[in-house]
């Protein structure tokens, strides 16, 4: 459905519909974006230079970290009761800091890449019944695009995270740091809730065969087999 957004150009009002970014005002062909707050160290290539690369890091942590608040939020009110989907999200979002601390990655995609990872369980189920939870890769990039765009993201770490969502069950189909990250942090939480065995020699084999960061089978080892 779409939204109404002042000109700043005109003051016309300009419709931008809520899974785009910018509209373009009919009256005056300015071109509108959604988010008129966005700050320009945002998107501006200079923006380290321009205010040094110590500025330029608390502000994307703190930025990344208000990101981090309002997902976890939103989660929460997407799930209601269900606890188990909500912990799920957590508890692998903490799997992709730990992994982080030594694999290199991007923080700013995978805390929203980890916490909206299953959103697409919820439309699934709803749309084709409580057995469907097998198509949330095809509805989770919809439902995640609409969270991130509300909070201003640049246009392309949201596509790179949807990209990761639609696919964070096929490993190989996207072949980088970010996405292997996550992949582990889901699996790690996935072999706990999931795995009825204990069978050292089958759990064994399945962090050897399946995890796709060192950090991440060092992880499982120390969790599933010491």
């Amino acid at each position: 459905m779409p939204e109404m957004f002042d000109c700043p150009n005109c003051g016309a009002e300009v419709e931008i519909w809520t899974d785009e970014l910018k509209g373009v005002c009919s009256r005056c062909k300015t071109t509108v974006l959604r988010y008129q707050d966005q700050s320009c160290l945002e998107w501006c290539k200079l923006a380290e230079t321009c205010v040094g690369q110590e500025a330029y890091n608390n502000f994307m942590q703190n930025r990344a970290q208000m990101i981090k608040e309002k997902l976890l939020h939103d989660v929460e009110l997407l799930f209601g009761d269900d606890t188990k989907r909500i912990n799920h999200a957590k508890k692998v979002m903490e799997y992709v800091q730990e992994i982080l601390t030594e694999e290199d990655g991007d923080w700013h995609i995978l805390m929203p890449a980890s916490i909206l990872h299953d959103v697409g369980i919820k439309v699934a189920e709803e749309k084709y019944g409580s057995s469907a939870g097998h198509l949330q890769e095809k509805e989770g990039p919809g439902v995640a695009r609409r969270l991130l765009l509300k909070l201003g993201m640049r246009m392309e770490d949201i596509e790179e995270i949807c990209d990761i969502i639609a696919h964070h069950h096929s490993p190989g189909i996207i072949q980088t740091s970010n996405f292997n990250i996550l992949y582990d942090a889901d699996l790690l939480v996935n072999i706990d809730e999931e795995m009825k065995t204990r069978d050292k020699s089958k759990l064994k084999h399945i962090i050897e065969s399946s995890l796709l960061t060192p950090t991440g089978r060092k992880l499982a080892e120390r969790v599933y087999l010491t």
